[in-house]
């Protein structure tokens, strides 16, 4: 089974520069465009968190730390 993952954006960090919306393969974060941090800028959010699986090139290529994935293992379920 594919592993699943999800992140957590700390919003102290970020700037909303969408490098890790752009760069994510799964189209798995976009800008919340309906709210600001205390800084001024829109956060980064999983808005399709069932397709993330916790590759991590969204916390590689965010120039200010803010993003950290975690990953585990899907259940299997059996039918």
């Amino acid at each position: 089974m594919p592993a699943k993952g999800y992140i957590e954006v700390n919003e102290l960090y970020c700037k909303a520069c969408e490098l890790c919306v752009t760069d994510c393969p799964f189209d798995v974060l976009a800008l919340d465009m309906t709210r600001l941090t205390s800084k001024g800028y829109h956060p980064a959010y999983m808005v399709n968190p069932d397709a993330c699986t916790g590759c991590g090139i969204c916390a590689v290529s965010c120039p200010d730390a803010a993003i950290n994935v975690y990953r585990y293992e899907r259940q299997r379920t059996e039918a």
